[in-house]
């Protein structure tokens, strides 16, 4: 996809479509009140028949119209003008898109981003567009045994800007947001892949190949290396599985080699089945889900490489399956972890903790400046916060803003969640220093509290993605959620320096 700048008016471009959008009672933004103009008064002609009074997510195509040397003209409805924000902006993106990709329209003229969206800079306007475009023509489609038609035939997008200051942002966010949809488009391609073929050791081998396209420094290790550091908990996961686990550890060095790295760790759990406390069968191929964490990791890292970070990323992916077998882990088992704590095992279908556990304690020989850990890991993180926030734990309350505000750039939005010492009275084991499920109902914050046992060296924040992270249903697949928010969170760190 080609994304561009112009100064020229939207009225005076040839393109095959203009996009410009109508607020509710038929008045026109200031895009489609200059096409108006200049094909004398034919749009508002048309709307004063009725086809099209600007209510959210409706549109109208036209074609030919006088005067305009654009072949057609996409009217988006915007709802009411006073209500205007982030979300009707989204909603009229993407009602764009999919009325776009019903056309023939290989090139479009983008007139959106100019609306006056509150509280928000053309750079965010530009950036969000761009987002749009890209998630909508991705298809995840190679294993089919046909290839599928293109969703849009559509390859080159124009954004008209005023001046000159406007054309360096707007070219500043379409380079942002173009990183951005690259590791997203990663992120969705490893986790929709099945547990057949995304095992631990292909994500190890793509790993591997990633470094090798991207610049990294990479390691995988294998049972061996992961026994001899005493990664009991990783170990008793994979205790259950055909496939042997692996280690990832992924370098993106862009700052000077002492500078004190951002540390990324994400769940690899590349097919979940609960283990002996299986799931019910139930969606649960979806469960091939529960390395997204990891997977927004590699994306994480994809968009800092092509942004050209000035700052040190190391991501960390503990890569296992979690199956049941005669050699599984059994409730009530006991592990000592690398850290030296024992963990009594009380549900081998809260396996999340166990491996990120170790992770999280192989981070500490970096010095981190900061860990964010990001995870599928629980389900009282959705009853919480739905599918529309990421649920953040952190050890500072400023560390939850960061992360927060760079989810409200994003527009990947995430919610702060508490993390108080009394909530850890449920970690309580007769048998070994903690168990890994709370005594009482088990939830996300106690979650939180069993990972925050591992990381009191250095700030930490932990992501639950549960809610985000994918999608059920008829359009079931990965997000690629949080890599947009990790991309704002890396890039203000590296702004920071």
């Amino acid at each position: 996809m080609e994304f561009s700048v112009t100064s020229d008016g939207v009225a005076r471009l040839r393109s095959a479509c203009v996009v410009a959008g109508v607020y509710e009672g038929r008045r026109l933004s200031p895009a489609a009140a200059a096409l108006d103009a200049a094909s004398g008064g034919a749009l508002g002609r048309v709307l004063g028949r009725g086809d099209l009074e600007g209510a959210p997510g409706t549109t109208l195509l036209l074609h030919d119209v006088p005067q305009l040397p654009a072949h057609r003209v996409l009217l988006v409805g915007l709802g009411p003008e006073g209500e205007f924000h982030e979300g009707p902006y989204r909603a009229a993106l993407s009602a764009a898109m999919k009325a776009l990709a019903t056309t023939g329209a290989a090139d479009v003229v983008m007139g959106l981003h100019e609306l006056t969206v509150k509280g928000r800079g053309s750079d965010w306007k530009v950036e969000q567009a761009v987002l749009a475009v890209m998630e909508s023509t991705y298809r995840f489609d190679s294993l089919k045994s046909r290839p599928q038609p293109r969703a849009s035939p559509l390859q080159r997008v124009v954004f008209h800007v005023g001046n000159a200051s406007e054309a360096v942002a707007a070219e500043a966010a379409i380079a942002r947001a173009t990183a951005i949809a690259d590791g997203i488009r990663l992120a969705k391609d490893l986790a929709n892949l099945p547990g057949n073929l995304c095992t631990p050791p292909y994500v190890g081998a793509q790993a591997r190949i990633f470094g090798e396209r991207n610049g990294l420094e990479v390691q995988v290790l294998g049972p061996e290396e992961i026994t001899r550091l005493g990664m009991n908990g990783l170990l008793a996961v994979a205790r259950g599985s055909s496939q042997p686990p692996q280690l990832i550890v992924m370098e993106y060095r862009g700052a000077a080699r002492d500078a004190p790295p951002v540390v990324l760790v994400g769940k690899g759990i590349t097919f979940d089945s609960g283990g002996l406390c299986i799931k019910p069968a139930r969606e649960m191929d979806e469960m091939k889900f529960d390395m997204c964490g990891a997977a927004s990791v590699f994306g994480a890292l994809r968009a800092a490489a092509l942004m050209k970070l000035p700052l040190n990323v190391v991501g960390i992916v503990p890569a296992t399956e979690n199956m049941p077998d005669g050699n599984a882990i059994k409730p009530g088992d006991v592990v000592t972890t690398m850290s030296g704590q024992t963990v009594e095992i009380l549900d081998t279908d809260s396996e999340g903790r166990l491996v990120l556990c170790e992770a999280l304690t192989y981070a500490e020989r970096y010095r981190p400046a900061v860990v964010v850990d990001i995870a599928t890991l629980t389900g009282a993180i959705v009853a919480a916060l739905g599918d529309v926030a990421s649920g953040v734990f952190a050890s500072t309350d400023a560390l939850a803003r960061e992360i927060v505000e760079a989810g409200d750039r994003a527009w990947d939005r995430a919610w702060p969640m508490p993390l108080w010492d009394e909530y850890q009275d449920a970690l309580k084991s007769n048998f070994a220093d903690l168990p890994n499920i709370g005594t009482h109902d088990d939830c996300a914050v106690t979650a939180a509290c069993f990972l925050s046992r591992f990381t009191r060296r250095y700030p930490w924040v932990h992501l639950d993605i549960a809610g985000t992270a994918a999608r059920t249903g008829t359009h079931k697949g990965a997000t690629g959620r949080p890599v947009a928010l990790l991309a704002h969170f890396l890039a203000g760190r590296a702004a920071n320096l």
